[in-house]
């Protein structure tokens, strides 16, 4: 006979310990802040241990807690790849959420590939700027901009973002060194610091970095860009088309990198779907490409 607690209880515990949050716990398994508390007591008083230390509003393990979850946490995963492929969700949408810059000016442009290759697989995509933090499922896979430490989720760089200025071939031609740029409109996009650090880089002074236009979105200031509207600092990833198209161009050789890169996230036990490893495996073949 096994000997197994609730598994309400230790579902409770082990997201709870992930989280080192009840609350947190409580927004992942849709239930109150109250049900995980007294699910981890259940779980306490069924082992005889106690789990947890409490002090005030903060959570840490105990070394038998520590221990526990080490345990547990493999065989939640486990059974959660196991439900993902008896469910074959990969019949339905792949649901994408995708910064709105890299989705206009990088994936859009190259998704008649991705269906060519895959026909069979539906993308839904989702653009928008605010951070999804996969306690829900909405989403399978997003691309998002960063450091790569998301906590739960697998995260594969795609690539790290340079930049540089661009503008069109006519403007171009008005911009013979550097310090020509304090003749020009600055585009910006945020934050705001990417121009003074470049002209800092550069070895450029006299330059007002701070004057131009802000858009909160670096497709946006692309776009201004093509218009003829001033010089962007753009991110070369995103500037890759219109680069290679001809429709701006890079008057000068100097190039910043950035600290931020963009990578594809997604939570750990959709790693053997069918659909997500498809999409995974393209779009890295896209952006080494």
């Amino acid at each position: 006979m096994r000997r197994i607690p609730p598994l309400g209880a230790l579902r409770a515990f082990e997201a709870g310990a992930r989280h080192l949050s009840f609350t947190r716990a409580a927004t992942e398994l849709r239930v109150t802040q109250a049900a995980i508390s007294h699910q981890v007591r259940q779980l306490e008083d069924w082992l005889g241990v106690s789990l947890f230390e409490r002090r005030g509003h903060a959570l840490t393990l105990t070394a038998r807690g520590a221990e526990y979850l080490r345990e547990l946490t493999p065989v939640f995963e486990r059974m959660s790849e196991a439900t993902t492929r008896l469910y074959a969700r990969e019949q339905g949408p792949l649901r994408l959420t995708v910064l709105p810059s890299f989705a206009s000016c990088w994936l859009l442009p190259r998704l008649e590939r991705f269906r060519k290759q895959h026909p069979d697989i539906e993308l839904h995509v989702n653009s928008s700027e605010a951070l999804w933090d996969f306690l829900d499922d909405r989403f399978d896979v997003g691309i998002r901009s960063g450091l790569g430490r998301w906590t739960g989720l697998k995260a594969e760089q795609l690539a790290s973002e340079r930049l540089a200025p661009v503008c069109t071939p006519a403007l171009a031609k008005r911009l013979r060194a550097p310090g020509d740029l304090g003749k020009v409109r600055l585009l910006h996009d945020s934050p705001k610091d990417g121009w003074r650090r470049w002209l800092d880089a550069a070895g450029v002074s006299g330059v007002d970095a701070d004057r131009g236009p802000v858009f909160n979105d670096a497709g946006l200031a692309l776009q201004a860009a093509r218009l003829g509207d001033g010089v962007a600092l753009g991110r070369l990833m995103l500037a890759a088309q219109d680069l290679k198209a001809g429709r701006l161009v890079q008057p000068f050789k100097a190039v910043l990198p950035n600290d931020f890169s963009y990578w594809l996230v997604h939570p750990r036990p959709l790693t053997g779907r069918r659909d997500v490893a498809a999409f995974k495996a393209w779009v890295l073949e896209e952006a080494r490409s």
